[in-house]
């Protein structure tokens, strides 16, 4: 099998490891150069997006924020494996929030806006505080503002006035105006589905954001009842879509009740520990689906947690030194805020694993990985 990925980044990249076993020749296609490349060495290139869709038997993506030019290209080819529908609604909200009404899932109270006279009545409809979200090309805690106050609602509209006239993007540009959620948690839930319908779940994932960007996912399949309520929305949701791969949905808990977030229609971020705790790994699991293959079980094997590095190029050796700690670098040039790797820790139950999670943290600088051991602190 031949599989080409729409986007050459790290996502890409763990999926055409993960297929090394399969026997499941991968190429991406590199969005800013728009040539086709080895997501292992990027400076191999096999040709444009044409030649990448001769090459497959199949097409799929890592990130949602693709040309609609791209994906029509790749639908037309009857390769494009989640549909293109699929992938804009993760990329646009506003398609997102139609779909959770549609398929009858609880989300927070929200209001799209483009215009003054929408935002106004978005004020005079919700209660505050308030959180405004891009409609497009928003990810990571940007293309966000929290209004908590009305003498703040001038000075904040102005700022979305500007975002939404300076957008370069293809479509219109505007923002979800949602209800901010007094929520416990924030968990996560990563499933897969097939062609014919069948889908499988991962453990409910725990996750921990700093400054808005995942630091900290916790898997240890200790949430039964909100399992069973994820797992039911994440079968409403890919069967709205038709879903082929993988597909993240993130939640808020509030009580014993779960509203989602947003979706994701990729392998994510809050999937990756699944390389060391799960039977098969999300980017495996995504690559059987697209591929036609029989689903790999998603069951947990031991209790695992990841790491997010972001911005830094190095962490202490000494990490290593700790049991059932894996490195995951993604061969990237270091910047302020990139994600550069993972670490994935795990254990033989949930003591263990907190015990090993505290000993990697305590190794880690608080200036490169701010809340970490806080957070590690709190669950022991």
């Amino acid at each position: 099998m031949k599989v080409l990925v729409l986007g050459a980044g790290q996502l890409a990249r763990m999926m055409a490891l993960a297929s090394k076993p399969l026997n499941i020749d991968v190429r991406a296609y590199d969005v800013g150069s728009a040539q086709v490349v080895d997501p292992l060495s990027v400076s191999v290139t096999f040709g444009d997006l044409v030649t990448g869709i001769e090459f497959a038997d199949a097409i799929t993506a890592e990130f949602e924020h693709i040309s609609h030019d791209v994906l029509a290209c790749c639908e037309a080819s009857g390769k494009l494996f989640p549909s293109s529908q699929a992938i804009k609604t993760g990329g646009d909200r506003r398609l997102e929030k139609n779909l959770l009404a549609q398929a009858s899932v609880n989300n927070a109270t929200h209001k799209v806006v483009a215009n003054k006279a929408e935002f106004d009545d978005a004020l005079a409809t919700l209660t505050l505080p308030l959180i405004l979200k891009s409609a497009l090309a928003g990810y990571d805690g940007k293309g966000q503002w929290r209004l908590k106050d009305l003498a703040q609602a001038e000075t904040i509209w102005q700022d979305v006035d500007t975002f939404i006239k300076e957008d370069t993007s293809d479509q219109q540009q505007a923002v979800v105006v949602e209800q901010m959620v007094p929520f416990d948690r924030e968990v996560s839930l990563v499933g897969v589905r097939d062609k014919n319908g069948e889908t499988h779940a991962y453990p409910l994932t725990e996750n921990h954001h700093t400054n808005g960007v995942l630091s900290v996912s916790l898997a240890t399949n200790e949430h039964q009842a909100l399992q069973q309520q994820a797992a039911e929305a994440f079968d409403k949701i890919a069967a709205g879509l038709k879903y082929v791969g993988v597909l993240a949905i993130e939640f808020f808990q509030v009580g014993d009740s779960l509203l989602v977030n947003e979706i994701a229609p990729r392998v994510h971020n809050s999937g990756h520990w699944t390389q060391q705790g799960a039977d098969t790994c999300q980017f495996e699991n995504h690559m059987r689906a697209v591929c036609q293959l029989p689903l790999g079980s998603t069951n947990l094997v031991r209790p695992t947690a990841m790491i997010n590095v972001l911005g830094t190029d190095t962490v202490p050796d000494s990490i290593l030194a700790v049991p059932s700690v894996t490195m995951h670098w993604y061969g990237k040039s270091k910047r302020p805020g990139r994600k550069m790797g993972h670490i994935n820790v795990s254990g033989f139950d949930r003591s263990e694993l907190l015990a090993r999670l505290k000993a990697v943290a305590v190794l880690l600088s608080e200036e490169d990985f701010p809340e970490v051991l806080d957070y590690v602190n709190q669950l022991t």
